[in-house]
Parts: C-alpha cells; structure tokens; sequence
C-alpha cells in the first residue's frame, strides 16, 4: 500500500529553507514515501494546506518552517487523528526545543517517520488554536511592532529590539483574568503556558506540558518600567517567577479583559482583549522522539 506524506513548507522561514525543504522531500522520497508538497506563499496558506489534508487520506502530515507555520497546519488540521510532524527552519523554533525534535534535516526526517505519535493538549484563543503558548500585554506589543524586513535581516534580535521600544515608550497593561472557578485575578501583563519552554529554551512555567489538559497561566503582578526589566532577567537567569512579584495558576478555562491590551500566540501578533481561552486536550496527535514517548 502506498505511503503518503503531506508536506506544507514555508520557503523563507530561516537560512536555506528551499534547500532544506528540497532535500527533506528527498529523503521521505527514498524512505518510500509519496510526497505531496506545498510551498506556502502568504498568511493562512498553511491553514488552508492543512484544512484540505483532514481529508486526503495521508499517513503523516509535516509541517516545515517556523513556529507560526506550525501554528498555521495546527489550526488547519485540528480536530484530526493523522499524526503531524515538524522540521525546524524559522527563527526560534520553540516547539523543537520542547520536544527534542532535532534541527538537522535528515535526523527530523528521520524522527517524523520513526517516532513517537502521542496526543497533544492545545490552547482555544475564542476559535483560534494554540500549540505553545498565548501572551498578553508588554510582550504582545513587542511581537505587534516588530519589523518584517528586520526579523528577516536579523533574526531574534529583532524581538529585542522591538522589546527595548516597548519598554521605553509604552504604559502598563492592566490585564483582569477570570478562571474557572470564579476567582478573578488582576496583573500587568500574562503568558498562558501550554509547555515549558518561552522565546526559545528560557523556562517560564517548569510545570507546563503538551500533554496535560490545562494550561499554565503566569501572571505579572507588579507594573512599572523596572518591574518588566526585573521580570525579563529573571527569565533570561532562569530564575523562579513566584510570589510577590509574578504567580503561575494552572487553569482550563478563563476569561481575560483590558482595555487595548495586545495578544500573541505562538509568536505571531492575534489581536487586543477581551477574549476566552480554554484547553482542548486529544485534538491533535504528534510526533516525538522516541525516548520522550513516556514523558
């Protein structure tokens, strides 16, 4: 019987993406594969890939490029039982770290056929999929005013770069959260955690993970210019985010309002509160290595 492989690609996510992708293809090709590729050309072309996949019969669905065209196939695939895979080409490639998927294109391959399909949780922003994570005010804004033709020239330190500004010029977000239970919670700002690893391979929330059925919410509880400048080295030293300064709640639902507060998931601007946000176990399959199978 023939084995086929969807392969949706972003051809300019990160150094040599073509390259890369080509020779991805290649090596499913040999692995006895028949692969169906998708170059994607603009936003949303990844979800449309995706969405048209459900149906096409295919034994692996792959994802190449950044964490915002994984997030793309994620909402375009989801509710959906055929196992997706990544190969890391974008800029930080987070769930890569979080997952143990190798940056080296044959080992990736090598991983989507060969390892592990577990279920995933993900993260409902209103009817938008996260897989990683949601960020709510300074961070969000960051993500909001970076620049497209500096991100493609520099890289993460575009992020910084943006952040600095941010920092420098824009008031505090107050942000009101209302979890399940009715508690209702005020902060400066929050990251809702669905793994452990933010920005990269810093630790915000050491508790998260894919594979529970909720998220973990931090919550920035103080406000000021020096506060987010307190709150950015702790994470860069990985240092704890407790109490008095920042509290993490696990949560599988909430309610989140402020006025003109910027929102980001996955690393890709979404838009401003209010929203609702909720955690949506088993609605998608994954594969990891094989030794993180029992995670």
């Amino acid at each position: 019987m023939t084995k086929t492989i969807k392969l949706i690609a972003n051809p300019v996510a990160g150094r040599r993406a073509q390259e890369k992708i080509l020779r991805a293809k290649s090596i499913f090709e040999q692995k006895g594969f028949v692969v169906d590729l998708t170059l994607t050309e603009a936003r949303g072309d990844a979800v449309k890939a995706a969405r048209a996949a459900r149906d096409g019969h295919y034994d692996r669905v792959v994802a190449a490029g950044g964490d915002g065209t994984l997030n793309e196939v994620v909402n375009g695939l989801a509710p959906s039982a055929i196992p997706l895979g990544f190969l890391p080409l974008g800029t930080t490639n987070v769930f890569a770290l979080e997952a143990g998927i190798p940056f080296d294109v044959d080992k990736a391959c090598d991983l989507v056929v060969g390892g592990v399909a577990r279920p995933v949780c993900l993260g409902m922003v209103d009817d938008t999929r996260f897989l990683l994570m949601a960020g709510l005010g300074f961070d969000a804004e960051a993500v909001y005013r970076v620049s497209g033709p500096l991100k493609r020239l520099a890289g993460k330190l575009a992020y910084v770069v943006s952040a600095l500004g941010v920092w420098f010029s824009h008031p505090d977000d107050e942000v009101r959260v209302t979890l399940e239970d009715g508690r209702s919670l005020s902060s400066y700002g929050a990251i809702l955690c669905n793994a452990r690893c933010y920005g990269g391979r810093f630790v915000l929330t050491p508790e998260a993970s894919l594979h529970s059925d909720d998220l973990d919410v931090c919550l920035f509880l103080k406000g000021g210019r020096w506060h987010k400048l307190l709150y950015a080295l702790k994470i860069a030293l990985g240092l704890p985010l407790r109490a008095p300064d920042a509290e993490i709640v696990k949560a599988r639902s909430l309610t989140l309002d402020g006025k003109g507060v910027a929102v980001q998931i996955d690393g890709d601007y979404y838009g401003r509160l209010p929203l609702r946000v909720r955690a949506v176990p088993g609605e998608l399959v994954m594969m990891f290595p094989a030794d993180r199978g029992e995670e």
